[in-house]
């Protein structure tokens, strides 16, 4: 793709007018190896997207660009973004969770872009269903959280077999303490972003604020804290997933809408919990540092340290939450008489609590609707829609945030309307087909 289609994309499809100043430096750079250092939120992916789309040309059949990341969760933004970039392009996401039948389908036809986690792809790979070594472009997206999880030997496997390469990207929002000995990085530029070079752009003001609790537990600190920031979109962090469920527990039996992200639980239920995040049906979010980065968050109005961050990567990364492309945030450090504060955990001041918590908390006024049909189905969010404005008699301007998938839907409507619009649309089809609606829980 041309320089000047790469960037009328970029304003017309996702509405950025101007690149950051990031943005630009990788726009501008020249070098075919380079090594991009930028903290979460920054815009990294337009950043490397600028790169990797130049050095893709006109669908020919076979793979001309690879972006390798460390989870499902950046797997499906990052491919997202650059679908909507790279117009007349066939992009495929690939990742562990995902349907193997319909992978190998979307397969059939040669994308020009893969995404993909390491192991997944390197499974497809093996099974000869895609190959790799017509790839021109290569990003090793998130490198450090890469080996972080062990995924060196499959990434390893997978560039090996990758023999045209013309342009290698890494990103890490770390400095890595070696480049990988799989891939040639001889001489790479480094355009870095991190720290006080992040670009003033994309980052908002955000207080830091100390929290004292009057109890090693903090459960009472936590449940006063979330009433002063009640209206509020927050992530509370914690640093286990057992300490992440009895918090959720805890909270959600006072009252509180909360949500629960953590590695132990089931992909759909991780989905699930992002998108009740991000719809209002959970403003408030309890999760280990699985949830520091590498998701799809809309804007995030505070972050909580439930437990200190066990390194300052982790601190980083967490505040990085807030305050993304100029807006405004909060952190909040909950720290008990007698803990260790780490040193990288740095605070501009200290916050009051409210003298009592014993109100009830408000009740999120948005509840989630499941449908049992989507993209594969023919289903556009036009449709769902006027699904629920006809069969439903929900008025258009009720229906909150849609995400469309693959085979179902999520909808945000009303609280108070759920109930009445499930004994509505029970038994009505949707572009003639039966589908099932229920509460998303």
């Amino acid at each position: 793709m041309t320089q000047k289609e790469i960037t009328d994309n970029i304003r017309e499809r996702l509405g950025i007018e101007r690149l950051n100043s990031m943005q630009r430096a990788m726009q501008k750079q020249s070098s075919k190896h380079i090594v991009l250092l930028a903290p979460t939120g920054s815009g990294k992916t337009v950043g490397f997207a600028l790169q990797l789309l130049r050095s893709v040309g006109k669908p020919c059949g076979k793979v001309q660009g690879v972006v390798i990341a460390p989870s499902r969760e950046l797997v499906i933004q990052t491919s997202e973004v650059l679908r909507r970039i790279a117009v007349g392009l066939k992009v495929s996401a690939l990742y562990g969770g995902h349907s193997v039948v319909e992978e190998k389908a979307t397969l059939s036809v040669v994308p020009d872009i893969v995404v993909a986690t390491p192991g997944r792809l390197l499974d497809h790979m093996q099974r000869g269903r895609i190959d790799v070594s017509t790839a021109r472009a290569l990003v090793l997206d998130e490198y450090d959280k890469s080996l972080e999880l062990g995924f060196r030997d499959e990434m390893s496997s997978i560039v090996r077999r990758m023999r045209s390469l013309s342009l290698v990207v890494l990103t890490s929002a770390t400095e890595p303490d070696e480049l990988p000995d799989f891939v040639d990085l001889g001489g790479a530029a480094t355009v870095d972003f991190r720290g006080d070079a992040a670009p003033a752009e994309a980052r908002g003001d955000v207080r830091m604020l100390r929290v004292i609790s009057g109890s090693p537990d903090k459960l009472d600190a936590l449940a006063s804290l979330l009433s002063a920031l009640e209206g509020e979109r927050v992530i509370v962090f914690v640093n286990y997933r057992d300490a992440a469920e009895r918090v959720f527990n805890a909270m959600k039996k006072a009252g509180y809408p909360v949500g629960l992200y953590h590695g132990g639980l089931d992909q759909i239920d991780r989905d699930k919990a992002i998108v009740r995040f991000n719809n209002g049906t959970t403003p408030m979010l309890i999760a280990t540092d699985l949830g520091s980065r590498g998701l799809d968050i809309d804007d995030v109005n505070a972050v909580v340290h439930y437990h200190m961050p066990p390194t300052a990567e982790a601190w980083t990364h967490r505040n990085g939450r807030t305050g993304r492309m100029g807006a405004s945030g909060s952190v909040y450090v909950i720290e008990s008489e007698k803990e260790t504060v780490p040193e990288y955990v740095v605070t501009d001041a200290d916050f009051a609590l409210p003298a009592s918590a014993s109100a009830a908390p408000a009740r999120s006024t948005t509840a989630t609707l499941f449908v049992d049909a989507g993209k594969k189905d023919k289903i556009s969010r036009g449709d769902i829609v006027g699904y629920l404005c006809q069969q439903g008699n929900l008025p258009a301007a009720l229906i909150g945030k849609i995400d469309l998938r693959d085979r179902f839907a999520y909808v945000a409507v009303p609280r108070d309307c759920m109930k009445g619009l499930l004994k509505e649309l029970d038994g009505k089809k949707l572009k003639g087909k039966k589908v099932r609606v229920s509460e998303a829980h």
